[in-house]
């Protein structure tokens, strides 16, 4: 059973979305803006939001932002009728599960909901766009959520998250081998380091995490990562 809190402006489409995943033997909870969604994860802890994009006041861009400097572990759908809203990108840079289009594809939708992790945040850096892709849906598919910088600078410029681990390409664009590693590093102390790298003669003498070589098992990977989530704690 799983914890829901839905949010959008729309009520009658709120409540129906609810009563569907009630019915599927979930608690949701409704509410129409993104003051009510602060007020109700400062009160209760869910496990997974639900927003409409476009909404009076909050978008639910800001929605995802705001409510993860309260909950952190929080993980985040969006819903909406207008795939090309520019803050969607934004949305993203603060990690999300998915995005989603009304009318909601039910069956995906639960699917998502019946995998998606608290606490599940994983960087990604990889400046090979395929690779990068494949690694953010493969995990997507386990439930994780994900946020990717392809270069140095976009490390630095990564949201204001909490993973819990990050994969690391040791060669990226923007500086020296293993500088997008220190950034990583730097930036999220405590979290779990994977280098994903075909080049481990460049790993810096310090380095204790974890060292994935180039072709790798996706799912060997993706095995490791879920014992590093569900050994937290």
């Amino acid at each position: 059973m799983g914890r829901f809190l839905v949010v959008d402006d729309n009520r009658a489409f709120a409540e129906n979305l609810a009563e569907i995943l009630e019915d599927a033997g979930h608690v949701a909870t409704v509410v129409v803006s993104g003051e009510e969604a602060l007020a109700a994860v400062r009160a209760r802890r869910y496990d997974v939001l639900l927003t409409d994009m476009r909404m009076p006041g909050m978008s639910g861009a800001a929605v995802v932002h705001q409510l993860r400097r309260v909950d952190p572990g929080l993980a985040a759908i969006i819903i909406t009728a207008h795939p090309g809203e520019a803050e969607l990108e934004w949305a993203r840079g603060q990690g999300v599960l998915a995005v989603l289009p009304k009318p909601v594809p039910m069956p995906t939708l639960v699917e998502l909901l019946a995998r998606a992790r608290r606490d599940g945040l994983v960087v990604l850096v990889e400046d090979d766009p395929h690779l990068l892709d494949n690694l953010a849906e493969v995990l997507r598919a386990r439930g994780f959520t994900s946020v990717s910088a392809s270069s140095v600078p976009e490390v630095a410029r990564l949201g204001d998250v909490s993973p819990f681990a990050a994969l690391v390409d040791l060669r990226v664009p923007g500086g020296p081998d293993g500088e997008a590693l220190r950034c990583v590093r730097e930036r999220f102390p405590g979290l779990t380091l994977f280098v994903v790298t075909a080049h481990p003669d460049a790993l810096p003498g310090d380095f204790d995490g974890r060292l994935v070589r180039k072709p790798f098992d996706t799912g060997g990977l993706l095995a490791a990562l879920e014992r590093v989530h569900g050994g937290r704690g």
